[in-house]
């Protein structure tokens, strides 16, 4: 059960990481073309919502071997 633990807590770690380069690097993409920033912000939440999917089911697998 530790294990599991541990896999899930490394899948939220590697999920937020993923998501923070997201966000950091749309935000370096508005700055750069503001006009664009609705395509962007698009692109980046339905990123972030795919990151979203696979880290919560890196979590479920996590704990179901565990």
């Amino acid at each position: 059960m530790v294990l599991a633990g541990i896999g899930a807590g490394l899948a939220a770690i590697a999920a937020g990481i993923g998501i923070g380069k997201i966000g950091g690097s749309a935000m370096d993409a508005i700055a750069r073309q503001p006009e664009a920033a609705s395509k962007i912000q698009t692109a980046m939440i339905i990123a972030a919502a795919l990151i979203e999917g696979v880290a919560l089911f890196a979590v479920v697998v996590a704990l179901m071997k565990g």
